[in-house]
């Protein structure tokens, strides 16, 4: 088999907020925004990597979501355990502090885990869990 990952999802509550992380802190290109006001979906990935993507989207616009599991989602967005992705680069120090320098909401500064990698963790405007691990 030749599988390979070509877009993962994240939700947002501010596609502008989402937007500038992605595309102004993290460096990523825009691939495509469609959609208005808070219903946007918002397409973006690492330069040089045109097959690999992040989809930002409104998480409960599925009309099959109900108004309960909508608040749901609310809350675990608001507490960060709704969304994570593990992203990696070549200098993490570099990278902590420019993430910093940003204002996102650091989780962990770099640190060597006891499972061999040594990362960092922010939170993303929708408080999506944001790891970064060093690549050797």
């Amino acid at each position: 088999m030749d599988i390979t990952i070509h877009t993962s999802f994240l939700p947002h509550d501010d596609p502008d907020a989402s937007l500038a992380f992605y595309r102004d802190v993290l460096g990523f290109e825009v691939r495509s925004d469609v959609g208005g006001g808070k219903m946007r979906w918002i397409t973006v990935g690492p330069v040089g990597q045109p097959d690999t993507c992040i989809l930002l989207a409104p998480p409960a616009a599925d009309p099959g979501v109900t108004d309960e599991e909508r608040r749901l989602i609310a809350e675990m967005m608001a507490k960060g355990t709704y969304g994570w992705i593990v992203l990696a680069t070549k200098d993490l120090d570099d990278t902590f502090e420019k993430v910093q320098a940003s204002d996102a909401e650091v989780i962990q500064e770099p640190t060597e885990q006891p499972y061999g990698v040594r990362d960092c963790a922010f939170r993303d405007p929708a408080g999506n869990h944001i790891r970064i691990q060093q690549v050797r």
